[in-house]
């Protein structure tokens, strides 16, 4: 992973003429942005103490806790354009003093152990994908990194459950499970470096959400460690047996403990996927197909439908974009039969464009943080925000973000996407660009936070809430619920030492 960046520095995609016209002529932005090097990241003091590193070498080896610069550069924050940012700067004010390697459950809880004897807070790391600033680590703080627990422990094909380990990076997964005839289904945007931990922390949902369900759906089981000791949940699919305490765990974001392992529903990897394009006259009538798909029952395993603005751009098609067109383009992609879903579409107004467009979505499904690095270093300001909300509460939902924006920030380039339905509802994912700089982004994004809200939507669909969420995560779930998370952070964390200010307000944690 490129330290200031995304993914595979190969893999940099050079700005089509078309977007560069358009980001200098109607946005004012053309100054390119060198960043930083390397060696000329500014790292701040260390200040763990001899004896606590000494503490921690003794439970994980000498090999597997890092102090050098670049492993301190490298598990700096996350991959929010502010995080980026700040990083093309040589700002890494946030860095670790440490990393440390455990290899498996009971290394994790003596680590912790450690930690919360000497109150030194942990940041669990894994891909290191967020982007809503849920890995900001600080000074006196170590990270934890869970890279070495990367294996497929079990799978169970009569259950259709495979145990795996947290640390595995989900192209991994899917290659061990390819081994066996499986899938997990599961490729989010952050696919290529994202790990299994992760998206259960941060109830991550994938590009094929509506034929296999979000990851929490996938979760039958896990073990955490957590400060005040170990939980082993789930014994089985379904229980009465009180309120389920995997609930609590997914979507926690190491606020709580550190998740060790996981038990995962899986299925048949399909024969094959055949993806597919369709054009709608507006928004409206192709989130009226959505709906009715999601309602009939009769989704394909991929649906996701860009507004005009992103049909335009061509961004729903990152390998050829600056070539879009009128109307609203929607993407397919079947694993079964496609009859009902086809019938379905063509009744509700669209026209079917064949399989090109699908074959190009596909082709270029992991490529739009490339083109967020190109438009950085070209001058832009390009982040991605997204909700979710009730069908009869879309429309509102989306005019509030996009009014929001445009009031703040002037004239920006406003492109959204719904690729996550359900029978009640759906997600609304947007993607900003912006003349304006990173102070100016900040505000417009608390403002957008506090639309959203107001709008009735929730604060974040897949992304999480880590710190950039809190205050507006506070604000949907009371202060009543705010207390609630409080009093089972005292339980298993009484120190204060996991993740600190992530998902809710802590007291601050002072080093040892």
């Amino acid at each position: 992973m490129l330290w200031s960046g995304w993914g595979d520095p190969a893999k940099a995609r050079e700005l089509p003429d078309q977007i560069r016209t358009l980001l200098r002529d109607l946005m004012g932005v053309g100054e390119p942005v060198e960043a930083a090097a390397l060696e000329e990241v500014r790292l701040p003091r260390p200040t763990l103490s001899p004896a606590v590193l000494a503490e921690l070498t003794a439970v994980v080896g000498a090999a597997h806790v890092r102090t050098d610069h670049e492993s301190r550069v490298r598990h700096t924050r996350g991959k929010s354009t502010p995080d980026l940012m700040r990083m093309r700067e040589g700002d890494a004010s946030d860095a670790p003093d440490a990393v440390v390697l455990p290899a498996g459950h009971e290394e994790v809880l003596r680590v912790l152990e450690v930690c919360s004897t000497h109150r030194v807070a942990v940041v669990p790391f894994g891909g290191g994908t967020s982007v809503v600033g849920g890995l900001v680590a600080g000074q006196g703080v170590v990270v934890l990194d869970l890279g070495r627990l990367d294996r497929l422990v079990s799978v169970d094909t009569e259950s259709m459950v495979a145990e795996l380990e947290p640390g595995l990076r989900a192209p991994d997964a899917e290659r061990l499970l390819a081994e066996h005839g499986l899938t997990l289904g599961h490729f989010p945007q952050s696919y290529e470096y994202a790990t299994l931990g992760g998206f259960a922390a941060a109830r991550s949902s994938g590009q094929a959400s509506a034929g296999y369900g979000r990851f929490d759906d996938m979760v039958v089981g896990l073990t955490v460690a957590t400060p005040s000791g170990g939980l082993d949940l789930g014994r089985a699919p379904k229980s009465a047996a009180g309120p389920d305490l995997r609930q609590l765990v997914l979507g926690s974001e190491g606020a709580f403990g550190v998740i060790t392992s996981l038990r995962l529903r899986v299925r048949r990897r399909p024969s094959a996927t055949v993806y597919e394009g369709w054009r709608f006259e507006t928004f409206q009538a192709g989130s009226a197909a959505m709906r009715r798909l999601a309602q009939e029952g009769v989704l394909p395993a991929v649906l996701r439908l860009s507004d005009e603005t992103e049909t335009m751009i061509g961004l729903a098609r990152p390998e050829a974009i600056g070539s879009g067109d009128s109307g609203c383009l929607l993407i397919a992609g079947h694993e079964k039969d496609r009859g009902a879903a086809a019938a379905v579409l063509a009744e509700q107004g669209g026209t079917h464009l064949g399989a090109e467009p699908g074959q190009a979505w596909e082709h270029g499904r992991f490529a739009a943080p490339y083109l967020r690095d190109s438009l950085l270093a070209a001058g832009a300001t390009v982040e991605t925000l997204e909700t979710a909300g009730f069908w009869s509460n879309l429309p509102r939902l989306y005019d509030a973000v996009r009014l929001t924006l445009h009031a703040e920030l002037g004239s920006p380039l406003v492109m959204c996407h719904i690729s996550h339905v359900y029978e009640t509802g759906a997600s609304l994912y947007f993607t900003v660009v912006t003349n304006q700089g990173l102070p100016e982004w900040e505000r417009a994004k608390r403002a957008v936070n506090e639309a959203i809200v107001t709008a009735g939507g929730t604060i974040s669909h897949h992304h999480g809430v880590g710190r950039d969420h809190s205050q507006a995560y506070a604000e949907e779930i009371g202060p009543l619920g705010v207390e609630i998370l409080r009093a089972v952070k005292q339980r298993l964390d009484p120190q204060g030492i996991m993740n600190p200010g992530v998902l809710i307000a802590c007291p601050p944690h002072s080093a040892g």
